[in-house]
C-alpha cells in the first residue's frame, strides 16, 4: 500500500543528515508532487552538507599543518568590550580526526548552535581549558593584560600540555609554547573556532546568572555590553558591584 505523502513528510522531517541519502533512494522514483518536493529538500539539504563539509576540511589547514608537531592546540577570548563582567578565555584541542560540522566564529552562530557545538565541543575534546579574570582585575592591570592572564590560565588548565598554540590575533606574553598568531583566527582555525564557542557560552551563562542578582541591567541580554538600556540603567542608579569601573567613567 501506498504510502500517504504525510507520512512521508514525518519521515523526512524526523531524517537526520546521515539518513538523507536513503531518504532520496526510496522516495525519488515517487512521481507525486507532493514527494518530488520532499525529495528536492533532501537533495539541497545534502548539498548543504558536503559544502559544511568541503568548509570545515579547509579550516583544518593550520591544524593539519602543525600536526606533526604534537598536541594542536586553538585559544580565543570573549569580553574585552563588555562594561561589566570577566574576560573569559577558553584553550581547545580537538582529536586529529575531528568529526564536529559547523564550527566557526562564535559570532556567526545563533545561540542555540553554539550550545549544541559547546556540548560536541567537551564531549570530544582533547582537552578544554577555560581561564576567566574578574572585572576587578581588569580594573587593575586592564584589559589587554587581563586577557593574557586569562589565556594562560586556560593554558594551565588543560589536561596535557599543548605543542603548539594557534591564536586568534595576539602572542599570548610569558608562555613557553610555540604560538601562531592568525588575524581572524577563529573563522579560519577549526580549534580557534572551538575555542571562541566556549568562552562564548561559558561567559553568557556567567552574564545570565548575573542577570537575577542585578536584573535592573539586563544582563542576560546584553551580556554586559553598552546597550542602550544598560548604559541607561548606569546613569539612573549607578554601577553594580561587577561593572568595570575603568571603562564606565563617561556614563558616571
Amino acid at each position: 500500500m501506498e504510502k500517504k505523502i504525510s507520512e512521508i513528510k514525518k519521515e523526512w522531517m524526523a531524517a537526520n543528515e546521515k539518513e538523507l541519502p536513503l531518504f532520496v533512494q526510496t522516495y525519488e522514483s515517487d512521481e507525486r508532487a507532493g514527494v518530488q518536493t520532499l525529495v528536492a529538500k533532501a537533495r539541497k539539504a545534502m548539498d548543504a552538507l558536503e559544502k559544511e563539509i568541503a568548509r570545515t576540511e579547509e579550516m583544518k589547514r593550520y591544524e593539519k599543518e602543525y600536526e606533526h608537531m604534537g598536541y594542536v592546540c586553538g585559544i580565543d577570548e570573549v569580553g574585552r568590550g563588555p562594561l561589566a563582567g570577566p574576560v573569559v578565555a577558553c584553550a581547545v584541542i580537538l582529536p586529529k580526526d575531528c568529526k564536529i560540522l559547523y564550527l566557526n566564529d562564535s559570532k556567526q552562530l545563533t545561540a542555540k548552535k553554539r550550545e549544541e557545538l559547546f556540548d560536541s565541543i567537551m564531549e570530544e575534546a582533547v582537552g578544554v581549558g577555560i581561564g576567566c579574570v574578574s572585572h576587578e582585575r581588569i580594573d587593575e592591570i586592564n584589559i589587554l593584560q587581563a586577557t593574557y592572564e586569562a589565556m594562560r590560565e586556560a593554558i594551565s588548565k588543560l589536561p596535557v600540555k599543548p605543542d603548539i598554540l594557534l591564536n586568534d590575533a595576539v602572542t599570548i606574553p610569558q608562555v613557553d609554547i610555540t604560538q601562531v598568531p592568525i588575524i581572524k583566527g577563529d573563522a579560519k582555525s577549526v580549534s580557534i573556532a572551538a575555542a571562541s564557542i566556549v568562552a562564548k557560552v561559558t561567559r553568557d551563562r556567567m552574564m545570565e546568572e548575573y542577570d537575577k542578582l542585578y536584573p535592573e541591567y539586563q544582563f542576560a541580554s546584553n551580556k554586559g555590553y553598552g546597550a542602550a538600556v544598560h548604559i541607561a540603567a548606569i546613569k539612573e542608579i549607578g554601577p553594580s558591584p561587577i561593572h568595570r569601573r575603568s571603562f564606565i567613567g563617561n556614563f558616571l
